[in-house]
């Protein structure tokens, strides 16, 4: 038994029975617990101890994975419908539970390198203003990336109080004096792609006011705009349809569940991904605005 709280990927290798190549991978495709401590891998012991545990089979004591003891981790960026998605998912399997961090896009990605998630939900407009995610992924994620499953696309766009009583029509009017916003965070999708819209326009965006008035959900936006301590801010579709307001949209965008390889086929994992095509779960999306299921469920990567 080595007693050092933290060994070395050579220490490691012994202590596997394995050869040090072996160690990365176990690291990279099977979430070996490691990390790099002035660009050396270093491995702690006592979780090392509990990740082999964890891969105990024919064994009734053995530690199992999360998943297979019935919760689902999700976390990453906030969604009306995923939100009440997840809560019919309870409803209808009483013996699981999912829950949901809402941290952002970016928050969800780190989560997800971290191994600290089952399932990672983003929004992220690539540079091409085409795509979604990958390039994100592949700046975040280390090791073998995970598999990208949509979960809708959605309508984004800036929420006003009923007949717009400031006159905003575009992104544009957000330059005018005296327009008050209220804003998402950074590191999510909507933030993204509101800056992004701005630097289109020409507007310096700290420079309006409210800007750094920073709400975690698309719902505290609009309840901003439906006060009126606000004239607008960037949410989606659904929220101006829940709250009666105006909308002026911006685009559709893709919005998807990252999942990794080593998570991918546990069974409450599955099972979420089965309800997206069950007649419950279509019934329940026909209740909101804003969203569209053309793409709900397909894997977008690994391509075929």
């Amino acid at each position: 038994m080595i007693e050092k709280k933290f060994v070395s990927t050579k220490e490691m290798a012994a202590f596997l029975g394995v050869n040090e190549k072996m160690v990365y991978t176990l690291v990279s495709e099977k979430g070996l617990p490691a990390t790099k401590i002035t660009g050396k891998w270093m491995f702690p012991i006592k979780l090392v101890e509990q990740w082999m545990e964890n891969r105990i089979i024919n064994h009734p004591g053995s530690v199992q994975h999360p998943s297979s003891n019935g919760m689902i981790v999700f976390v990453g960026s906030h969604d009306i419908l995923l939100e009440k998605t997840l809560g019919l998912f309870n409803h209808r399997y009483s013996g699981r539970l999912a829950v949901f961090g809402n941290v952002g896009s970016q928050g969800g990605l780190d989560a997800l390198d971290r191994g600290l998630c089952h399932i990672a939900a983003s929004h992220l407009l690539q540079q091409d203003e085409e795509e979604y995610n990958f390039d994100f992924v592949s700046e975040t994620i280390q090791g073998e990336p995970p598999a990208v499953v949509n979960f809708c696309r959605r309508e984004q766009g800036l929420l006003l109080a009923r007949g717009n009583p400031a006159g905003i029509k575009g992104i544009v009017d957000l330059g005018r004096p005296g327009i008050k916003v209220v804003n998402r965070p950074p590191g999510t999708g909507t933030r993204l792609l509101f800056d992004l819209e701005l630097d289109k326009a020409g507007i310096n965006g700290p420079g309006i006011q409210g800007y750094d008035r920073e709400y975690r959900s698309h719902l505290d936006v609009g309840i901003k705009v439906l006060t009126g301590q606000a004239d607008t801010g960037p949410a989606i579709r659904s929220v101006a349809n829940l709250l009666d307001l105006d909308f002026i949209p911006i685009r559709w965008e893709r919005f998807d569940l990252l999942v990794p390889k080593n998570r991918f086929f546990d069974k409450g994992v599955q099972l979420f991904l089965g309800f997206l095509q069950e007649p419950s779960f279509r019934e329940l999306a026909e209740e909101f605005a804003g969203y569209d299921l053309s793409l709900c469920g397909r894997i977008l990567y690994p391509r075929d």
